[in-house]
This record gives structure tokens, sequence and C-alpha cells, in this order.
């Protein structure tokens, strides 16, 4: 205070830090970082110190789990296709929206044709493979540390599904079948033996449910596991996905939401949801309407797709997904509405 208080206390101040700067001088240490580097015989070293990471890929441990996320992958595919040819799935006509049963719901939450107005009704059309089991691409590497893929190469790398990439760079060898995308086997015209009869009993329904979340959750289990070891990436702003240590070059990122005008992805780590996403869909639990009402909404419940068609074949769900079943917002049941 006395300092501050004096006429001349900035030259004072400044006096005092020169006077501790030249009794420091002597003492000052000197770092290697005052020296100058060698790049030309350091840059050899780290080119071969990146050659050499390759060597103890792919983990000889991993091998046998990248292997079962294979078979489970198989697994749910398969039981997903059998159970939507006995179960009614409805999907919307004009957005991502999924509804499991015979009627779809009345929450009006669609966007409509063209994204031009909001909170519209959905127009239900009969849902398919890729409403329940959302399908993620990503290039397909020859290795690991090979070089970044730059934008004008997009189109010499082939497009992949994300978990068959990420079993393949864990040394699992994955069969034909295994590399189509979901595209392709939700197409009616492929033969592809995924499903059983047409008519199921409800023995055999419970069976096929309760082996389908099996292999989902051997799934979504199996990718936690890889991704401790193995690198992914998913871009911060869509939805794009590459498996490896550093993402592609290819300017693809928003070319429909306009986020970056060159297209660059911004890259993070990924996690499962990226690479297996769970299609959230609205829950109906026994107590509520057959047709969940837009005015309750805040009184019902989400659950992923898969869990929920299971569920309906008969299945009994994992205690980790029970809190989703129930109502997100208010608590307590709805309101007793008047029938008629």
């Amino acid at each position: 205070m006395a300092l501050i208080k004096h006429k001349n206390w900035c030259k004072i101040l400044s006096g005092m830090l020169i006077a501790n700067v030249e009794t420091n001088v002597m003492g000052r240490r000197w770092y290697a970082n005052n020296t100058k580097i060698d790049w030309n015989k350091l840059r050899p070293m780290i080119k071969q110190r990146i050659e050499n990471r390759s060597s103890g890929y792919p983990i000889r441990s991993m091998i046998p789990i990248a292997e079962e996320v294979l078979q489970a992958r198989s697994a749910v595919i398969c039981g997903v296709s059998a159970l939507l040819k006995v179960l009614p799935v409805r999907a919307c006509k004009y957005c991502p929206e999924v509804y499991v049963g015979e009627t779809g719901h009345l929450i009006r939450s669609c966007h409509g044709h063209r994204r031009l107005n909001k909170n519209q009704a959905h127009q239900w059309i009969r849902a398919s493979l890729n409403d329940i089991l959302v399908p993620v691409e990503t290039f397909h590497l020859d290795n690991m540390v090979q070089d970044v893929i730059k934008h004008q190469q997009r189109f010499d790398f082939d497009r992949v599904p994300a978990v068959v990439e990420l079993c393949c760079q864990a040394g699992a060898i994955p069969h034909d079948l295994d590399i189509q995308s979901l595209n392709s086997l939700s197409d009616p015209n492929v033969d592809l033996d995924l499903s059983g009869p047409d008519s199921l009993s409800a023995d055999q329904l419970k069976a096929i449910g309760n082996r389908t979340l099996s292999a989902w959750e051997i799934l979504r289990h199996g990718v936690q596991k890889l991704l401790l070891v193995y690198s992914a990436k998913v871009c911060k702003y869509c939805s794009e996905v590459h498996v490896g240590p550093s993402g592609h070059k290819a300017r693809l990122c928003g070319v429909f939401k306009y986020q970056n005008w060159r297209g660059n992805h911004f890259w993070e780590k990924a996690g499962v949801d990226d690479l297996v996403p769970p299609k959230m869909v609205w829950f109906r639990r026994p107590q509520d309407p057959p047709a969940l009402l837009h005015e309750d909404r805040n009184y019902y419940g989400h659950a992923p797709a898969v869990i929920d068609l299971c569920m309906k074949a008969g299945a009994v769900p994992p205690p980790k997904y029970l809190c989703m079943m129930k109502a997100q917002g208010l608590k307590g049941p709805p309101p007793h509405r008047a029938s008629g």
C-alpha cells in the first residue's frame, strides 16, 4: 500500500525488476533447446520409428476377440432379419424415426418432406434392416500405418463396415458376407439365407430374441475392448468414421449442413456408439395406450431398437436398459384420458 501511494511507484517497481534481472542473469540455466537441431539426421530416425510401429500389430491376444465380434455381428444380422419377417416394425417415410409396433405412434416429431416444417405427423411405412441396424462404413486400409488418404484418393479405396474394418486391423479374417454392407443385405433381390420361415412359434421366437440379444451385447462389449487397443476416429460435425491412427483428408464434411466450406473433418476419438449406433426408439410399456400420444410424450421412455425388438419376441433385457425404458421427463403415469 505504501508503494502504491508513492508518486513515482512505477519507476521504483521497474527499477526493482531490472535489478532482479541483472542479479539472475549470471545464474540463468541454459537448456538443450537453445542448441540447433540437425533435422536431416533426425528425420530418417522418425520415419524408421513410424515404420517399425506396425511390427507389434496385430496383437495376438486380441485376435479371438475380433473373431468373436464378427460372429456376433453375423448373428445380430440374422436374428434381426428373422424377427422383421414376423414382428411389425414401422419407419417414417421422411425422417429416421422407427417404431416397433403394429401402428406407429402419434408423436409429432417429423420435419416433413425436405425438412420444411417442424412437429409434423409421421408417415409410417414398413421398416427394413437398415432402419434397425444403422450402417456405418469406412475406408478399407491396406495396413494400419499407410499414408493418409487424400481427397483425390477417396475413390481408390473400398468402403466396408466400420466394425469389419476394426476386426480386420485386429487380425481377424472376415468372410465375403461380412464385408458386404447392410444396404446389400437388406436388398430383397439378394438371396442370402438370413432368416427362417415366415411363421414361428412363441418358443422359437423367444429363442431367436434371446440369441439376438446376447449377440448384440457381445458385439458392443467386443468393440469396446478393441477400441482400447486400436484407434478409431469420428468427425465432430458428421457421422463419418475412420479406423486407423489418423483420419483421412477426404473433404466430405459439411456437404449438407455447410459446417465448413472446405469440408474437412474435425476428428476426435470414437466410441462404441459411433461404430455400433443404438437406434433409439419410443418404448411402449404395458400401461401405455396402443398408440403413444403427442401430449404425453414426456411420460414415455426410450430403448434401443434391437432391445425393443427382442423384447417383443419374448426376450428379457439386461437390467441396465430398464432405466432407459422408464419415463425420461415427468414422473408418474400419464393422466387418464377418456377414450372415444
